[in-house]
């Protein structure tokens, strides 16, 4: 059966090589499922983060020693770049993307660079998970608790710090993510409270000419908030499930194609581009 619409490339899926996701998320799982919803590419873009970093990352001059209740693995490079290579010659139909999605890059940037001399990727995504406090990097979630409205403001800032230290990303992931974790509910988190310190954040980003991320795991961003990016000059938008699971793949993407159109962006140059002005 046809598929309505021309859907974009997913570029934010996991698989078991990260460390918060299952075993039972493999590659072959998830392309099946980027064939089935009509995908033209898929992209596995692996938690890159650091519990042990390198003593020139910037991490080590803040004075942040651990990282709080921390889960976090190293990726079996060997591993994935195994099975990356057996989904590419079992589904010829689909383009398939290496990637990472690095986790405060702008802390770590040694650390990083150190891992892809090694292990290069299609696909880097820079995404802002955790706030220092006192020696330790916590996840966002425990501190919206103490703080939500400082804490989001905090964020934001933050995130234009890294967008203006660290080039290694070609793609800001959800921009928002601590709304997935707002207290009481995310239907209480009030958007246009933080128009400003978005507005920064885009500006920072349109500036470098990178895509934003609209994340279809998060609450997904309102035609507002990708308005915002365009009107700040943003040039690019690329669409992510974050999928932790097969079925995620390429969720709500619709849905969030008619956001990125009536916010005033268009398919690129071609089926696996990111979305343009």
């Amino acid at each position: 059966m046809p598929h309505p619409r021309t859907r974009p490339p997913d570029n934010h899926v996991h698989t078991r090589w990260s460390w918060d996701t299952s075993d039972s998320s493999t590659m072959r799982r998830a392309c099946e499922r980027a064939v089935a919803q009509g995908l033209p590419a898929i992209a596995f873009t692996e938690h890159l983060d650091f519990t042990v970093w390198d003593p020139d990352d910037r991490a080590t001059d803040e004075g942040l020693v651990e990282r709080h209740a921390s889960r976090h693995a190293e990726i079996d490079a060997e591993g994935y770049f195994a099975e990356l290579a057996e989904v590419r010659d079992r589904f010829p139909e689909l383009r398939i993307w290496s990637g990472v999605e690095t986790g405060e890059p702008h802390l770590f940037a040694t650390s990083v660079a150190a891992y892809l001399r090694t292990a290069p990727v299609d696909r880097i995504l820079g995404s802002l998970h955790s706030l220092s406090q006192d020696g330790r990097l916590y996840g966002v979630g425990h501190l919206l608790w103490q703080d939500a409205d400082g804490t989001m403001r905090r964020y934001l800032g933050e995130l234009v710090d890294m967008i203006e230290t660290s080039d290694v990303f070609d793609v800001l992931a959800h921009v928002d993510f601590p709304r997935r974790y707002w207290p009481g509910g995310t239907h209480k988190y009030v958007e246009k409270s933080f128009e400003e310190e978005y507005r920064a954040v885009f500006r920072a980003l349109a500036d470098t000419g990178r895509a934003l991320e609209v994340n279809t795991t998060s609450p997904l961003a309102s035609v507002d908030q990708v308005r915002w990016f365009h009107e700040e000059g943003g040039e690019a938008v690329s669409f992510g499930s974050d999928a932790h699971q097969p079925a995620a793949v390429g969720q709500q993407f619709d849905l969030a194609v008619d956001v990125v159109e009536a916010a005033g962006f268009r398919p690129g140059r071609d089926r696996f581009d990111f979305w343009r002005r």
